[in-house]
């Protein structure tokens, strides 16, 4: 046990894998080492033959490495698959024609070889000379006995290529790229010319079959060599100005941040932008760390603040605001697929809305008490619905049904893990188990592997096999373990009988529903499944007859036992682990783990810049490397030391000039999109969308209220739940970009703009309603405003205020008198309760109404105008503003209108729109 968990902390990604020792001279190319085929040496079909079949296209995806490959000739993709292949190419499957792929008796007549050498009609036209070195390599192969030699050659250790970098001097000037091999039994080998090579921009550099990189333009991309199981990117840049070495301005570097970006910017000859304004800065971080806008007041009180240090404070301050806690949580809601409609709930208890409210909830607590991330993670990774060993069944239902009844309900949020992401209805299999685990918590597709080895990455098949054999007994249902007196089943029946119910069509369906619903209420056990992990089983050889069975549902069965293996480390021994998911959290939580950490830094920073330093956010494969290595490096290091501190996370980046920076450009940064020299103008979340415009409408009153409000708001938990009134709607939500949550992706989340948001701020019902009035009860600015307009408008206040305090003290009344002769039944009592709730409502609202009115006559439209602008745009507006809108004002029909129609106009500003 204590063997594996110590090969566990010590695992590591392939880059960081020490090199062998280099005990043998290098070889040279496949060129000299084959060039004459007499005298070439013997290749080897793991190291020359697949390799080289890789390179000339044979084994791509649009060739004979396609689904069903071509003409009755199959390749695994890219050469993955050392035996599949070998069969593939010397047996006889398909009615005679591979006997002449490899012709053992006359080598040189081989289909390899000829069609090849387009000698025979080859629909895949001529890929390389008769007679050349590559002819040579595969004839020579074949004259040796076309071995299959994987075991002999022994494991491949990793890729060299030099050199490490390229800083173009010029447009198109010309590198020549060396790789090397390096084998675990010391070879190395130069493979320049078997190795596929790819550029990320070809527009900045393009990359030939035979590794020479070309400059195309200013800029800086990586160029991408691939060879066996090896990926290795390799920076290239061309310097987008002259301002580079010592001609480079000073610019100050005041984090480790800053240092780390401007580094690469330095080398890059890109100036950044000068750092933003306050009140920039001020709606940026505000809207960027918790989806809300700040209220006037803040804005006019930080712009007159002197102190040198108002902004890290600011970030300090917004940090214990529910609005940061609710936004967060959104997020990790999006990354963890909190999504109602998935949520399995089992049977007939109907409870998808609640298990995604307590979904939500357990981590706003975490989130709001900066529980480090790794026990957030665990929380959720190691979640069963049992939350003892001990614990039997019926215990289990007490437990969870004390989270539903109505009286003293227990608090969800208490619980030491969240199951719930473990029971949806897409994660059912092994497989999307595993895919949901690994986007999630390592920001890895791997949906690729699962059919062949991934393009872009290391992982094969077979690595996807042993990843997923972690998740194969990690089950939501219901179960029977020893100790369990009643049983999930026993239960359903029992209740079953008692509503007279006896199938899924059976008349009585409804009536047992409300059976399960009022015992739920009443804190009754009722029918729950659970998550849990079914116990190792001992591996058993198949028979003859059940590997044909498995066949005939998987092709690419192979009869082997498959050991779970985690991704880029080494294989475990399950049965030395109750719950299988224990080692991979473990794995997690090691400080070398290469992507824990560094998915969540990633993410966190393309919430905050638009874009990863890896980009796409959750695609951290190796073809795909950061555009700054040392400033990822440095926080998912950090973040690491700092135990996961997420709050360490937000100050680091937000604190940072970087983060702080101007959205106007240089001449040297303006077509800068990923090495961060300015800020770039980013669209609004669905979310903050429809907040930002509740808030600007509201009145004066329910401004400061909405924002603390996470029950009324779309960041907040009902949102998750309904999308109706309370926290936003499906609609509105959706067309600004709100992802459903359905699939193992980032790109769930759109900040397109789209004609729809257009149309929807122009002229949409609710929209419009909410400017007029913000609700249909009057609380909206402008209504506020009409009010102080009138002259009769502090006496109307006072009069609805004094009736509804007369109001709110007959119902008190009614209740004491109805409660003394016991003539108050409970549901009058919920009735009453929740009618005097409503007037307490009413009271406060009419309170901030008469406490908001001016005196009649003494409204001050030119402060009016400047509200417009701090409500929607967090700013004074300039002088030309200032006065375009008094002339609008004056105008129009009347001033109020106009201020109105001033606010509309304002909501439809790109500028209210977007986050700069």
């Amino acid at each position: 046990m204590k063997h594996h968990v110590l090969l566990l902390l010590a695992l590591l990604a392939p880059a960081a894998i020490a090199p062998a020792k280099e005990t043998a001279a290098k070889l040279p190319a496949a060129s000299e080492r084959f060039g004459s085929l007499a005298k070439a040496e013997e290749p080897s079909f793991r190291r020359h033959v697949v390799p080289l079949m890789s390179r000339l296209g044979c084994s791509g995806r649009e060739c004979h490495g396609a689904f069903s490959g071509q003409g009755g000739f199959q390749l695994s993709l890219f050469g993955y698959d050392f035996e599949k292949d070998h069969k593939a190419i010397t047996q006889d499957d398909n009615g005679g024609e591979a006997e002449v792929r490899v012709n053992a008796k006359e080598p040189l007549e081989s289909l390899i070889l000829t069609k090849g050498a387009m000698l025979t009609k080859h629909k895949g036209k001529e890929r390389f000379k008769k007679d050349s070195w590559e002819y040579n390599l595969l004839a020579k192969w074949i004259q040796g006995g076309a071995k299959l030699d994987v075991e002999q050659t022994g494991d491949f250790d990793r890729l060299e290529v030099l050199p490490k970098e390229i800083v173009f001097n010029k447009p198109g000037e010309v590198v020549q790229l060396k790789v090397l091999a390096h084998w675990k039994d010391g070879t190395i080998e130069d493979v320049t010319q078997i190795t596929r090579f790819r550029s990320n921009d070809d527009s900045v550099s393009a990359v030939s079959d035979t590794g020479k990189v070309e400059n195309k333009g200013k800029g800086d991309t990586h160029v991408v060599a691939f060879y066996d199981n090896g990926v290795l990117p390799i920076p290239t840049m061309l310097a987008m100005s002259e301002f580079t070495a010592g001609k480079y301005p000073k610019v100050p570097t005041r984090t480790k941040v800053d240092e780390l970006v401007v580094a690469k910017l330095r080398k890059a000859g890109i100036v950044p932008s000068e750092v933003c304004t306050d009140a920039e800065f001020l709606r940026r971080v505000h809207l960027d760390l918790t989806a809300t806008p700040p209220t006037p007041h803040e804005v006019r009180a930080f712009l007159a603040d002197k102190s040198p240090d108002k902004r890290a404070k600011k970030i300090d301050e917004l940090m214990k605001t529910p609005g940061y806690a609710g936004w967060w949580t959104t997020l990790l809601c999006d990354f963890t697929g909190n999504n109602r409609q998935q949520l399995n709930t089992g049977g007939d208890l109907q409870l998808n809305d609640r298990f995604s409210r307590q979904w939500y909830d357990w981590i706003y607590k975490r989130v709001a008490e900066n529980t480090p991330y790794d026990q957030l993670v665990a929380g959720i990774v190691l979640a069963k619905g049992r939350t003892r060993p001990d614990q039997n069944y019926e215990d289990y239902v007490k437990e969870m049904v004390g989270y539903f009844r109505k009286e003293d309900r227990t608090d969800f949020t208490e619980r030491a893990d969240m199951p719930y992401f473990w029971q949806r209805n897409n994660v059912r299999k092994a497989e999307e188990k595993s895919l949901a685990f690994a986007h999630t918590f390592l920001g890895v597709r791997i949906e690729c592997a699962q059919c062949h080895k991934h393009p872009f990455d290391q992982w094969t098949q077979t690595d996807f096999k042993q990843f997923q054999a972690f998740f194969e007994p990690v089950s939501y249902g219901s179960t029977k373990k020893p100790g369990d007196d009643l049983s999930y089943g026993e239960l359903t029946r029992a209740i079953q009988k008692e509503a007279g119910y006896e199938g899924k069509n059976d008349k009585n369906r409804e009536k047992y529903r409300r059976i399960l619903a009022e015992r739920l209420r009443e804190g009754k056990l009722v029918p729950i499944q659970e998550v849990y992990v079914r116990p190792p089983e001992k591996p058993r050889k198949l028979s003859e007859k059940e590997i044909e069975q498995k066949k005939k549902r998987d092709p690419n069965f192979n009869g082997r036992v498959i050991t779970p293996k985690i991704l880029g480390g080494e294989e475990v021994m399950l049965n030395e682990f109750p719950d299988p998911r224990k080692p991979l959290m473990e794995w997690l939580r090691g400080k070398d783990n290469p992507y824990f950490a560094a998915s969540f830094v990633n993410r966190t920073w393309a919430a905050y810049f638009g874009r990863g330093i890896v980009e796409p956010a959750d695609d951290m494969n190796l073809a795909n490397p950061p555009s700054n290595r040392e400033l990822m490096d440095y926080l998912a290091q950090g973040f690491v030391k700092s135990g996961f501190n997420i709050q360490w996370l937000h100050r680091e980046i937000l604190n940072s000039d970087t983060y702080q920076r101007s959205w106007k450009t240089t001449p040297s940064n303006a077509l800068d999109e990923k090495n961060f020299s300015h800020a770039l103008i980013r669209r609004l979340p669905a979310e903050v969308v429809f907040d930002s415009i509740a808030m600007a409408t509201a009145s004066t009153a329910n401004f400061t209220k909405i924002a603390a409000d996470l029950e009324n708001r779309a960041i907040g938990p009902n949102a998750s739940i309904s999308g109706k009134a309370r926290g936003g709607d499906n609609y509105t939500l959706g067309i600004f970009g709100k992802p459903a949550r359905n699939m193992n992706c980032d790109c769930e989340r759109t900040a397109d703009p789209t004609l729809l948001q257009t149309i929807y701020t122009r002229n949409d019902p609710s929209f419009l309603q909410l400017v007029d009035s913000a609700k249909r009860d009057g609380s909206g600015w402008i209504d506020e405003l009409r009010r102080a307009a009138s002259p009769e408008s502090s006496k109307n206040a006072a009069a609805k205020l004094e009736k509804y305090r007369k109001s709110r003290a007959n119902l008190t009344e009614q209740r004491a008198r109805r409660e003394k002769d016991r003539l108050l039944a409970e549901k009058d009592r919920q009735k009453l309760e929740a009618q005097m709730r409503e007037m307490d409502e009413l009271i406060v609202r009419a309170q901030a109404e008469l406490a908001g009115v001016p005196q009649a006559g003494k409204l001050d439209f030119d402060r009016a105008i400047e509200e417009v602008f701090f409500r929607t745009v967090s700013r004074p507006p300039t002088k030309d503003e200032f006065a375009k809108a008094r002339q609008d004002l004056d105008a129009a029909s009347d001033k109020v209108t106009g201020v109105r129609e001033l606010l509309w106009a304002m909501l439809n500003t790109r500028e209210f729109m977007v986050n700069h």
